[in-house]
């Protein structure tokens, strides 16, 4: 069916499992176990996707996604900050020790973080306001003569931009880095879109199975996965806009009760102009919101590698 209810434009694996979930039920090759900190007011739930029917169903490859949602994510103050940060630190630290390869562990691992988008737009600018915030402790080094003398661990970070700005792929940048400074994981943070407005700003995701840059919003780049890089990319994404479709289809939808999927497909796309299609929103408050949620992803990362206390 033309408006197949799976391709609603989302990063997140969350929302494309619920949806398949309403239709069909419970989805063969995925694994969903869900939990909620009622002190922290944080709801967590680790989707492992574990065969071919569940990559087909989801559009996605196999590996673990995980969604942290937090109502206090987008406007927490320094208490709920802290809270928010370690629950992200120790499903990232769970999953990175998970991927790495021989007997590499967190405390000797070389480390590369890439913020992706533009900085000089807000809805765009969570990598790179991520890195800035990165403490950069025991900085990587390739200009060692001798590679015995070269750092068993530590960490680099990078915001390449995007290509528009640059002229090259995201994914050819960070090639030619892995290859220079030989770093054992990759951790990629990006903005993302939702399909419900109630998780923008709201909701972390974090994933193994790397990204691929402007997929939720129809620009789709090179992917930065294991597969195209090489070594074990993970991927931190925060959803900071949803498509104008999506929101008009909320709201119509409510009043056309008793219709066919189809019927309601076809109204929605009678009333919507392609220029609508094209559109997406963000909150007002996006500036103040990536500050804050920006702070609270690199604070997570300092916790993971320097051992900060959570």
């Amino acid at each position: 069916m033309e408006n197949n209810i799976y391709n609603a434009r989302t990063d997140l694996a969350l929302e494309i499992n619920e949806e398949a979930s309403k239709k069909d039920g419970r989805v063969k090759g995925i694994i969903v176990e869900e939990s909620h900190d009622k002190d922290k007011n944080i709801h967590v739930t680790k989707l492992v996707i574990t065969g071919k029917n569940g990559e087909k169903i989801l559009g996605r490859r196999k590996g673990t996604y995980i969604t942290i949602e937090a109502d206090d994510l987008c406007m927490a103050f320094d208490g709920e900050n802290k809270k928010i940060s370690s629950v992200i630190a120790e499903n990232l630290s769970n999953l990175i020790n998970s991927n790495l390869k021989d007997v590499k562990t967190l405390e000797n691992a070389k480390v590369l973080v890439t913020g992706l988008g533009n900085r000089n737009f807000s809805a765009d600018a969570l990598g790179p306001k991520v890195v800035e915030k990165i403490l950069i402790a025991n900085p990587l080094s390739f200009s060692y003569e001798n590679e015995e003398d070269e750092p068993n661990n530590g960490i680099c970070a990078i915001s390449p931009g995007v290509m528009a700005q640059t002229g090259m792929e995201t994914s050819d940048v960070i090639k030619g880095i892995v290859k220079v400074i030989k770093p054992d994981v990759i951790i990629v943070i990006d903005a993302l879109a939702a399909r419900n407005t109630k998780r923008l700003n709201r909701t972390v995701q974090i994933s193994d199975k790397g990204i691929n840059p402007g997929s939720g919003v129809g620009n789709h780049r090179v992917g930065i996965t294991d597969e195209n890089i090489g070594i074990p990319v993970l991927a931190i994404g925060v959803p900071t806009v949803v498509d104008t479709t999506t929101i008009v289809s909320d709201v119509v939808y409510k009043f056309l009760d008793g219709y066919t999927d189809a019927e309601k497909y076809k109204f929605l796309k009678d009333v919507m102009t392609p220029e609508m299609m094209d559109m997406y929103v963000t909150p007002k408050e996006i500036d103040e919101n990536i500050n804050i949620i920006s702070s609270i992803i690199a604070e997570a990362i300092n916790m993971v590698f320097y051992h900060i206390s959570r």
